[in-house]
C-alpha cells in the first residue's frame, strides 16, 4: 500500500471519529453520561486536522480553567478575616 493512502485513511478516520464523538457528547449533555469529556475528546481528534477545532478546544480549556480558578479561589480564600500576628494571637485575655 502507498504511504499517502495510509495517511488519507487515518485522516478520514480521525475526522469521522471526531465528529461522531462530538455528536455523542452533545447527546450526553441532555442524557446521562460524560458529555463534556466526550466533546473534548472529539475536539482533540478534530484539532489534529482543523484549525477551528484547535481554537475551540483552547478556548474551552481556557474558560474551564478560569471557572475552576474562580470557584476554588473563592472557596479556599477566607472572607473578611483580619490578619493576626502570631504573637498577638497567643495572648490570653483576662
Amino acid at each position: 500500500m502507498n504511504l499517502k493512502t495510509i495517511e488519507q485513511v487515518r485522516r478520514v478516520f480521525r475526522i469521522v471519529a471526531g465528529f461522531t464523538l462530538l455528536l455523542v457528547g452533545v447527546v450526553m449533555l441532555v442524557t446521562p453520561g460524560p458529555g463534556w469529556l466526550v466533546i473534548f475528546l472529539g475536539l482533540g481528534l478534530l484539532a489534529v486536522e482543523f484549525v477551528w477545532a484547535r481554537r475551540l478546544q483552547e478556548r474551552i480549556r481556557r474558560e474551564g480553567e478560569r471557572a475552576y480558578n474562580a470557584v476554588w479561589r473563592d472557596w479556599r480564600a477566607p472572607k473578611n478575616v483580619p490578619a493576626q500576628d502570631s504573637a498577638e494571637s497567643n495572648k490570653v485575655e483576662s
